[in-house]
């Protein structure tokens, strides 16, 4: 890949970033359904190159035409392909910057309920993903028993673990899972804003909503973003001067400095499994794990030291998320316009099993299971966590917002402090990153029987202790 290919690659990003914007911004539609413009960008990109228009040119012209391949290069699409592997270790890199971490006996205080109840959904994702591969999957369609983990790589992962695990897959022998993790995450944005509105409007007219009586899906507040300019958003602080150092800059480099404390630590866990475990049972999982959840420890690190000894904040959390939103945008348009249509088509009864299974099971965990561990708000609280599950963490605070505009409940709080406990292990963490590695090495069955014990832990623990002090208060 040259130079140019790759800066001439982005900017056809970036083409597609603002196409998909514009899109949005006339098609009320996407908005009501909170369609990034990233992924409306993504599915143009998609639309129009090698993977649908190319196809269906292919018949009428000829093969070196330049129409043949649609009207992206396939050069182009060979750059995009290898981008989000790398932009993953940028996102989870920001996670915990500019964070403060606060005490851990206070967020258990808070969100308890709440961590409860989204480790319950996402351990249950894996028990429903391998019990179907064990007896639906592997034996009816010959996908491999790491299918089982699709669920929650794509759901509760989305785009960003889906893509950043491609390589993985590769290694693994199991192509096809990147498109089936990236056609799963497409299917829970859609379905987590639509079926997340039908849930809003369902709570109002069976009176299960606290704060909100009546559903206002109509504002547009899109085009106002643009009108109203001194109601706009700060993006981030200058913490430095710039005659010191561009404060952007000294971001990217702390993100940087995350990403290489987390391939030291990756390397590190490598060398220590060939000289124990790996050496004893001729089972070696570590090289298959992906950088990207060790990158989000070794960001915890760097903001555990900066609380020590920062007293000016040089980290500011706007600017993290700046630069997180950009890799996040880039990583979702390079991933879905270069998505194999063809491992789709190939799969389609196994991916719309699992597309069907998740959808089922997290609506089910929303209506019976929810109402038995959240001990107040419970409807509020659910939200975010139902969003998250199905779609990703944005679906989770938009829906929340829908629902506490005003943040009267504990549920956005609750939401935030979550992530301390949910991120570092599952949702593109060091389970969902090493699952289909550890279901590869050591057989769905132990995994299966893990995953189970987690899963029954987490919803006794919901229904017996914070179900107790909601018949109590």
């Amino acid at each position: 890949m040259s130079p140019d290919l790759i800066g001439m690659s982005l900017i056809i990003l970036a083409l597609f970033l603002a196409l998909g914007m514009v899109i949005r911004l006339i098609t009320p539609p996407f908005q009501k359904m909170f369609l990034p413009s990233s992924i409306i960008g993504g599915f143009l990109a998609l639309l129009i190159g090698p993977q649908v228009l190319g196809k269906l040119l292919d018949t009428v012209v000829e093969e070196d035409s330049f129409l043949a391949n649609g009207l992206i290069s396939p050069s182009f699409m060979e750059v995009w392909s290898t981008l989000p592997a790398l932009l993953i270790n940028v996102i989870f890199a920001g996670l915990f910057l500019g964070k403060r971490i606060p005490n851990l006996k206070k967020i258990w205080r808070l969100a308890g309920p709440q961590i409860t109840f989204g480790q319950t959904i996402a351990w249950g994702q894996y028990v429903i993903g391998i019990l179907l591969a064990l007896f639906v999957l592997n034996p009816y369609f010959g996908l491999p028993y790491m299918a089982g983990a699709l669920i929650e790589i794509g759901f509760e992962g989305g785009h960003g673990t889906s893509a950043g695990l491609q390589e993985t897959f590769t290694q693994l022998d199991f192509e096809e899972g990147t498109a089936l993790g990236l056609g799963l995450a497409t299917v829970g944005v859609f379905s987590g804003a639509t079926i997340g509105m039908v849930l809003i409007n369902y709570g109002i007219r069976k009176n299960k909503t606290q704060i909100i009586k009546k559903a206002n899906t109509n504002e547009n507040p899109d085009i106002e973003t643009f009108k109203n300019a001194d109601k706009r958003e700060s993006g981030g602080e200058l913490t430095v001067k710039s005659s010191i150092i561009e404060a952007l800059s000294l971001h990217i480099a702390a993100i940087g400095l995350a990403i290489l404390i987390g391939y030291g630590l990756l390397q590190a866990l490598i060398g220590l499994e060939a000289l124990t475990w790996g050496a004893w049972t001729d089972t070696y999982v570590m090289e298959y794990v992906p950088v990207f959840p060790l990158a989000m420890l070794g960001g915890v690190g760097i903001q555990l030291i900066l609380d020590r000894i920062d007293g000016i904040k040089v980290i500011d959390r706007g600017l993290i998320n700046r630069i997180q939103g950009l890799a996040l945008d880039l990583l979702i348009i390079s991933a879905i316009g270069s998505l194999s249509l063809t491992a789709i088509g190939n799969n389609l009864i196994p991916f719309l099993i699992l597309a069907a299974a998740g959808i089922i099971w997290n609506v089910l965990a929303f209506l019976f299971i929810a109402p038995k561990i959240l001990p107040d708000y419970w409807f509020e609280r659910a939200l975010g966590h139902f969003g998250q599950a199905i779609g990703m963490t944005a679906t989770g605070l938009l829906l929340i917002k829908i629902a506490d505009p005003d943040e009267k409940s504990p549920a956005l709080d609750g939401f935030g402090y979550t992530q301390l406990f949910f991120e570092p292990i599952l949702g593109g963490g060091l389970f969902t990153a090493a699952s289909i590695t550890l279901i590869a090495g050591f057989g769905p069955i132990p995994v299966l029987i893990f995953t189970g014990i987690l899963f029954i832990f987490w919803i006794s623990l919901g229904f017996f202790y914070y179900g107790k002090q909601q018949k109590t208060n």
